[in-house]
């Protein structure tokens, strides 16, 4: 770990990165069927490094409601904008595809639905329900937002169908919160937490944060001190890649050695007594998801 930032984006990526772009026939097939049940995952939309080596094992993260996003954060990739009008049957071609791809583990994820009432609450519960219904022995573990417009009701909602891991990605320290995530708030997040423990003291909770924005190591332990004080039990840790070299998107500020990312790991782990850090250059919120878990199937829910 070094508390110094260095500002200049390097041109180059360091060799750490470098790795198979895979493929295959299971890449091939899950392509086809997430484009003819007309759903999006976060790992095209995100332009995610790691979509390859996740999709030639047959996993992948739906994200719902849409691929167009109503904020305007500066480190994602996900297009902005005005989103379409909220489509209904989804919730039932997830659960399908779910069912199709055989999966233990789904992970589901949403863009940011601001022009709605309930933030898509209902949609994230009526796709939890349909999943169970579709394939009862898949464990479902939920990345959402934080619901700002409607926080109380929206969670509440989601939290009532019953998810196995409910994430929320932290993304970064509360210094970097007005640069790097619009509309967001970083109490806010750290909040959800507690409410999620109040509604369900027993499921798990998870949250990611991104390096190389420029944070400091006292601001990073204490983005993951509060997250642990907040009952956060899995934690996330990967290298911030700016989407694109614009004016937009947040310059990366150093690239984080595989050994800061390794220490990390250790200190959530031994210093702060997460259940689980998965830590790495590469690493995001869904990476490894199913291991991070734990890797049981639950109980079918009744």
């Amino acid at each position: 770990m070094s508390d110094a930032v260095t500002t200049e984006p390097r041109r180059r990526l360091p060799p750490w990165f470098k790795r198979p772009l895979g493929g295959g026939p299971e890449f091939t097939k899950l392509s086809g069927l997430v484009s003819g049940l007309g759903l999006h995952t976060v790992c095209q939309s995100a332009r995610c490094p790691n979509q390859g080596e996740c999709w030639s094992i047959g996993t992948a993260t739906f994200m719902i409601l849409g691929d167009i996003c109503t904020r305007g954060c500066r480190y994602c990739a996900v297009p902005k904008g005005k989103p379409l009008a909220v489509d209904f049957d989804e919730p039932a071609r997830v659960g399908q595809a779910v069912l199709a791809m055989n999966l233990r583990h789904a992970v589901i994820t949403s863009v940011d639905r601001d022009d709605l009432a309930d933030g898509g609450a209902s949609i994230w519960a009526e796709t939890i329900r349909a999943i169970r219904k579709s394939a009862p022995n898949a464990a479902v573990e939920v990345l959402i937002p934080d619901f700002r417009k409607s926080s109380e009701e929206a969670l509440a909602t989601v939290m009532a169908a019953k998810p196995d891991i409910l994430n929320h990605n932290i993304e970064t320290v509360p210094r970097l919160f007005p640069r790097a995530l619009k509309g967001g708030d970083y109490e806010t997040s750290i909040d959800l937490f507690r409410r999620v423990k109040r509604l369900s003291p027993t499921t798990p909770t998870k949250s990611g944060i991104m390096l190389g924005l420029g944070e400091r190591d006292d601001e990073v332990r204490r983005v993951l001190g509060d997250l642990r004080e907040a009952g956060v039990e899995i934690v996330s840790m990967g290298q911030y890649l700016a989407p694109e070299r614009n004016a937009f998107y947040l310059p990366v500020a150093r690239f984080v050695h595989p050994d800061e990312f390794a220490a990390w790991a250790r200190y959530g782990k031994e210093d702060l007594g997460f259940r689980h850090v998965e830590a790495g250059p590469l690493v995001r919120s869904s990476y490894h998801a199913e291991k991070q878990a734990g890797g049981t199937r639950p109980q079918p829910v009744t």
